[in-house]
């Protein structure tokens, strides 16, 4: 296994709302002088959003893709008390203990694929975040809800909480469904540019490798693991999660190949 080291870092301050999508995310400073996009256990999707959002941001980050620093965020349920809104009283309270944060990109825009000069040239880059996109099941990156951002000029990949839907329900032989194709890569906001999707293929899956899927996965941490009747132990549930990457993986990659038949259709 290979290890992963993720910093934890201590809320001192909740600075403001993001009110978007159903996770309630916000900007707090940390306890390092640092600033986080953080979202909240407590929120309705629960720490399942948290799990996507470790473990799909570690991957990207493993294949190489512009993913901002993710971070631990510790947090003291009487913060609750600062806060006037009750909403966000409410959200602290149920949020005590840790939490996930991606560093905040101050001055960052939201990627426009109508003015596209960040990607223009980058056909690699923009196959690979399709290709990261179909492997891990993201229902978002479309034109209406792009989760890029443009920061000094590099495009950034963002808000991962959406993505492993099999996880939504273990109930079934998810192994099965490891294998299927995923029809919403057609709608990706980036196909346009993504015409190295076949080519990168064989490169990508072979840097994930099992010793770094299980490396991500031991970042996760046990009480997030313990809600799931299927499983006994955090590290069954874990094995699980391993299982359904590793079987994904395998070839043939029909979501790959719907991927690029995908970005044919697209230009």
């Amino acid at each position: 296994m290979i290890s992963i080291v993720i910093r934890t870092v201590t809320a001192t301050e909740y600075v403001t709302p993001l009110r978007e999508g159903g996770s309630l995310p916000a900007i707090v400073n940390g306890d390092d002088d640092g600033t986080y996009v953080v979202k909240f256990r407590g929120a309705g999707q629960g720490v399942r959003a948290l799990i996507a959002e470790l473990i799909s941001g570690e991957i990207a980050r493993a294949l190489g893709l512009p993913v901002p620093e993710i971070v631990f965020v510790q947090l003291d349920g009487r913060m609750a008390k600062t806060e006037p809104d009750a909403e966000i009283q409410e959200l602290l309270a149920k949020s005590e203990g840790v939490n996930i944060g991606l560093d905040y990109l101050p001055g960052s825009i939201t990627f426009d694929p109508i003015i596209a000069r960040t990607i223009d040239g980058k056909s690699r880059l923009a196959s690979s975040i399709v290709w990261f996109d179909a492997l891990m099941t993201n229902v978002d990156r479309t034109p209406k809800n792009t989760n890029l951002l443009v920061w000094h000029r590099g495009l950034w990949m963002i808000d991962h909480g959406a993505t492993l839907i099999f996880h939504h329900n273990w109930s079934d032989d998810f192994l099965k469904r490891s294998r299927s194709a995923f029809a919403p890569i057609k709608h990706h906001v980036l196909l346009p540019w993504a015409t190295e999707i076949r080519g990168a293929d064989s490169d990508l899956a072979a840097m994930l490798t099992p010793e770094v899927i299980e490396g991500v996965l031991d970042l996760i941490p046990n009480d997030w693991l313990t809600d799931e009747p299927r499983f006994k132990t955090p590290n069954e549930h874990r094995a699980a999660y391993r299982d359904y990457l590793l079987h994904r993986l395998e070839s043939p990659r029909r979501w790959m190949e719907d991927a690029a038949d995908a970005q044919a259709l697209s230009v």
